[in-house]
């Protein structure tokens, strides 16, 4: 049985490094780790300048539930710590880390000493949250958060390895290079959740990975493969949740409102590592690709190397570029700085030159009233009448229209025969309501602060009430 939703597009695949192993980058000579890169308020350093850091130390902390510790993935002396602006435009601290090419680990890291069902699911939750990992599939969720989040209100858990963006195949050779690690994070946060079956979604054109995942599960009753349609965005959760499940998730609900959790293929392997090398997350899968790159591939690179720094392991480039974008073509951020460091969520460097990039959009484009953008839709949404809203500004009718609800997928612009570029709009609207209401909950929370502080409880009485 293939499984499918309804709407979405099919995309350009352009999967050109599918055949292409996954190769170490070349050790940088620097890394620039941001303290963000995690839903949630950055991790505050705990590394000065000056001092001397190991593989794998922990140079980020952070207290907050959402927060992720950030770990250094050389070895080598912090020259600075620095404001760089992320891929996603915010300005945060880096600590940046001059690589002495020791390699040497920080003391302390080690593989797990006991079997797996001697852990208690807290204590797994912990050796994830120590490893700062988050959801490498680009929305960088705190996998430990997730967890406890899902524990006790979920009965499916489902692996992502559909990768369903052109260009990327990060989790394609991960699949057919590294299939055991899948499976076992996979069984990891079985143990975790309390659950007995792990489905692996795998979209119908890397049937070869489904294979090799199936080899490696040795007919694992823990393990089930599920096929899913080739089609875009099959890979984003609320898809993949109908498309696996049949169940819908309502506006502003998560995955465990409706029974499910969701993982990344990279997310589970990097789960296994946590434990079976006692390695935090410091390095990622990266496809480099685009037509500008000489020679395209997927490189195993470490957290903070700047891009231009894995262009060059590809050999350069040997068009004039036009745009680099860090993530997919659909999905991903064009950049203003090619020195851009990978983070843990950095799935893809693609560099286009003005004739593959396209720019479709144009502030002069009109709607013609097709319906394409609607029927397409994957959340079931009228993109064009959110545009329109958007572009006046009205949030209230936006939101009444359910615009919030956008997953920002790019499937309306890129079936808009008149190149409107809809979902540029919409993202942006989102962004100004988002804004909005942060700075609303903001200011009552100081005005609440500034009450209670002209007014304090009487001696004897605690929140007004009597102790």
């Amino acid at each position: 049985m293939i499984y499918t939703f309804k709407g979405g597009v099919h995309v350009e695949e352009h999967k050109n490094t599918a055949g292409c192993r996954i190769e170490p980058a070349p050790a940088p000579g620097r890394v620039f780790i941001p303290l963000s890169q995690h839903i949630g308020a950055p991790a505050k350093p705990l590394a000065a300048k000056g001092e001397r850091v190991f593989l794998g130390q922990k140079i980020g902390e952070v207290e907050n539930a959402l927060g992720c510790p950030v770990h250094a993935s050389v070895s080598g002396t912090v020259v600075e710590i620095a404001e760089k602006r992320t891929a996603l435009g915010a300005v945060v601290q880096n600590v940046v880390i001059e690589n002495d090419g020791l390699e040497e680990r920080a003391p302390g890291l080690a593989p797990a000493n006991r079997p797996l069902l001697e852990y208690t699911p807290d204590e797994i939750v912990e050796v994830i949250r120590q490893a700062g990992i988050s959801g490498m599939g680009g929305a960088t969720f705190p996998t430990y958060a997730k967890i406890r989040s899902a524990m006790g209100k979920v009965d499916r858990l489902i692996v992502n390895c559909a990768e369903c963006e052109p260009y990327i195949t990060a989790n394609h050779r991960l699949m057919l290079e590294r299939p055991k690690e899948i499976i076992n994070g996979a069984k990891i946060l079985l143990r975790a959740l309390g659950l007995r079956l792990a489905e692996i979604a795998v979209e119908d054109n890397k049937l070869d990975g489904a294979e090799a995942i199936r080899r490696a599960a040795e007919e694992s009753r823990l393990i089930a493969i599920r096929i899913v349609k080739t089609k875009y965005p099959q890979g984003d959760e609320r898809q993949l949740i109908y498309a696996i499940t049949g169940r819908e998730m309502p506006a502003g609900k998560l995955p465990a409102d409706v029974g499910c959790v969701v993982f990344n293929a990279e997310t589970c392997a990097a789960v296994c590592r946590a434990f079976t090398e006692g390695m935090p997350l410091i390095d990622r899968i990266v496809t480099v690709d685009g037509d500008c790159v000489k020679t395209p591939k997927n490189l195993l690179a470490k957290i903070g190397t700047p891009v231009s720094e894995l262009i060059e392991a590809c050999g350069g480039l040997v068009k004039k570029p036009e745009k680099i974008v860090v993530g997919g073509p659909m999905m991903g951020f064009a950049q203003w700085d090619k020195d851009t460091p990978v983070t843990k969520g950095t799935s893809a460097v693609l560099v286009f030159s003005a004739e593959a990039a396209g720019d479709r959009g144009a502030e002069n484009a009109a709607c013609i009233r097709c319906g394409r953008c609607a029927a397409h839709c994957p959340m079931h949404l009228i993109p064009t009448l959110l545009q329109t809203y958007a572009q006046a500004d009205d949030q209230a009718s936006f939101e009444a229209y359910a615009g919030l609800s956008c997953v920002e997928c790019g499937s309306c612009s890129y079936v808009c025969p008149a190149h409107v570029p809809i979902v540029q709009y919409i993202r942006m609207e989102k962004f100004r309501i988002n804004a909005a209401k942060r700075a609303a909950a903001a200011a009552k929370r100081q005005a609440e602060e500034a009450h209670a502080a002209k007014n304090p409880a009487p001696a004897g009485e605690k929140g007004g009430e009597k102790a």
